[in-house]
């Protein structure tokens, strides 16, 4: 098997030994899922937060719990347009939900992020900390933010969900592309949210992008256990990258709903949902994802802006012990999903690894 990105030493640049990468996930990452995924050898990836927001746990200089690398990573949408005709009919279109739990919608919205592309502040703190990798989502920062990065001896990674997303973070100098498959939960990775998806599942996309492309490819999406692993592996990835597979772990910030979701039949059926948050991202099917589907739902606000919405009626929600209204982000193979200590689950997903190796060398005889 031939393929453009064999010999590049991604596994030495991200400065692991395992070709395994736990996704950031908004509302799941912790120091101590950092701890363990890394001190095991493998790399996890911690979303930025908003300077305004930010607690000592969304801080990397709060993450440094460990002495082995990680990864920080940060959102590069456009930030929101506000739009008060929008706004306004979305809250009045989730009004009634909101009073099923005895609480009242928000009387306006707030854009609930800080686009890295204009977040100064968590720019200073990445050249001051030099985190070993900082990875984007939604796009790429200016080539001038990528500089300073650079000059700081971050490794760069971005996301691509199609072979022009992919070019775009060549031409950016950034160092590897994750490959980011429709099967993949969370947010789906697109520059242009109004752009058509192809919907490129995570086989495909890193195969194309591993013959186009020289820079080392990592597969995310649908990757649950060490055969699918081996799997990109084999189509021409380095590493492979896992979110949905470490929702479960005891060192996760998940909520009981959320957990119980993921560890039962909840986890066989997943959608892609704007509902949540204003940008499409795949979830179980819960009591969002089916209100999002409505005839009369109304147009959606800016990311982020309908997630201060989706977060308030989950709160509202929770407080009545109804979990359904949560961001249950999770990949189309959730229901491989293990509930195992963050380092006992590398191990597990590194012997299932080389167990799929020996099968295959064993059809190559």
């Amino acid at each position: 098997m031939s393929t453009r990105s064999e010999g590049k030493p991604l596994l030495s640049l991200l400065g692991i030994s395992k070709p395994i990468i736990q996704a950031p996930m908004a509302g799941v990452s912790t120091p101590a899922l950092a701890a363990a995924v890394s001190n095991a050898g493998a790399s996890l990836a911690r979303r930025g937060r908003d300077e305004s927001r930010r607690g000592a746990q969304d801080d990397p200089r709060h993450a440094r719990v460990t002495s082995a690398p990680f990864n920080i990573n940060v959102f590069c949408h456009e930030p929101a347009t506000a739009n008060a005709k929008v706004e306004q009919e979305w809250l009045t279109w989730l009004a009634p939900q909101f009073a099923k739990y005895g609480a009242s919608a928000p009387e306006k919205l707030a854009e609930i992020y800080t686009s890295f592309v204009e977040d100064k502040a968590m720019l200073d703190v990445f050249v001051e900390e030099k985190p070993a990798i900082v990875s984007f989502h939604f796009g790429l920062p200016s080539k001038e933010v990528i500089k300073a990065l650079k000059d700081a001896g971050i490794t760069l990674l971005a996301s691509a969900t199609n072979l022009d997303e992919a070019q775009q973070v060549v031409d950016a100098g950034v160092d590897a592309i994750v490959a980011q498959g429709v099967e993949a939960g969370g947010h789906r990775g697109m520059f242009d949210p109004q752009a058509f998806d192809e919907g490129l599942g995570t086989f495909a996309l890193t195969r194309l992008l591993v013959e186009k492309f020289d820079l080392p490819v990592i597969a995310s999406g649908g990757i649950m256990d060490g055969a699918g692993i081996a799997a990109v592996l084999v189509l021409g990835a380095q590493a492979a990258q896992l979110g949905t597979a470490f929702v479960p772990c005891p060192e996760t910030s998940i909520d009981e709903g959320y957990r119980r979701a993921i560890l039962g039949d909840a986890a066989l059926h997943t959608t892609l949902t704007s509902a949540i948050s204003g940008r499409q991202a795949r979830s179980m099917v819960n009591r969002f994802t089916e209100l999002g589907r409505a005839a009369d739902r109304p147009a959606t606000p800016d990311y982020p802006v309908t997630y201060d919405a989706g977060k308030a009626l989950h709160a509202a929600a929770k407080a009545q012990g109804e979990f359904g209204f949560g961001a249950q982000w999770a990949g189309q193979a959730a229901a491989l999903a293990r509930s195992l200590p963050a380092a006992e689950l590398v191990a597990r997903l590194e012997a299932e690894l080389d167990e799929a190796i020996r099968r295959l060398q064993q059809f190559a005889r």
